[in-house]
């Protein structure tokens, strides 16, 4: 779940000139490429939020601390725990209910997303098309969302066809616990194995770029989401542009 802020999103200029650019596809190396969704592939506007609050009001009668609370880059049980928490609810407790938070909001987003309101980021149809004719590169996700949420949001514009495996918020309360999960599922789905420099993660935040540095894997970090670039650089992103449209074949 990704929080919109209602503030202008930031688009500076590409920070690594594109001819250095030299590990995106079709360069040899990287073999799988996952993307984060929120901010990075898509923008949801301010709908999911209250879905998401407003299950956690259902099961523990309070949305948490959620005022100033940055939702950047969070696993959906980590912003359940940390919020509740926030508002001194007992972590085991609310631990043990999460599974009736998530079975209250992902039939709703399911549901009542409204594509109306949503926003297909730049280059994002374009570049994964060109990526999936690929011969022998792989597309994943590496995303906070429960999965069915994710895929939720991904099918308001045809998305899921790209992505047959990820990591998701079911997978671990840590975002660093999610590319491990992916590349698992990526090996048993192309039968092959992935070295961390074959890999790629995509995203919008420092937590993305954590998650990644964490494995010892690259990130290609834009900023279509909420977060600036000197963010974001000093996070210790190993790119930043400010969209996908300036990658593909012939960038």
């Amino acid at each position: 779940m990704s929080q919109e802020n209602g503030q202008g999103s930031v688009v500076p200029e590409v920070v690594a000139p594109l001819e250095t650019f030299d590990a995106w596809l079709p360069c040899p190396k990287k073999r799988l490429v996952l993307f984060d969704i929120d901010g990075t592939l898509i923008r949801c506007g301010r709908q999911v939020g209250p879905m998401f609050l407003e299950s956690m009001q259902t099961v523990f009668g309070s949305r948490g601390d959620w005022r100033g609370y940055s939702f950047s880059g969070k696993t959906d049980p980590q912003i359940v725990v940390e919020l509740l928490e926030r508002a001194g609810h007992d972590r085991d407790q609310v631990l043990g209910r999460l599974d009736e938070i998530r079975e209250l909001y992902l039939p709703r987003i399911e549901r009542e997303l409204d594509p109306d309101q949503m926003e297909l980021l730049p280059g994002v149809m374009p570049l994964l098309e060109e990526l999936q004719q690929q011969p022998d590169t792989h597309l994943g996700l590496v995303t906070g969302n429960w999965e069915r949420g994710g895929r939720a949001k991904l099918a308001a514009f045809g998305l899921n066809r790209f992505f047959d495996f990820g990591g998701f918020g079911e997978d671990g309360p840590a975002r660093a616990d999610l590319p491990p999960a992916a590349i698992e599922r990526a090996v048993a789905k192309a039968g092959r194995s992935f070295a961390a420099e074959e890999v790629l993660v995509v995203g919008d935040t420092a937590n993305d770029v954590g998650c990644a540095h964490a494995h010892g894997i690259q990130c290609l970090a834009v900023t279509t989401g909420f977060v600036k670039a000197e963010v974001l650089r000093a996070a210790g992103a190993d790119w930043i542009v400010s969209s996908l449209d300036h990658l593909g074949m012939d960038a």
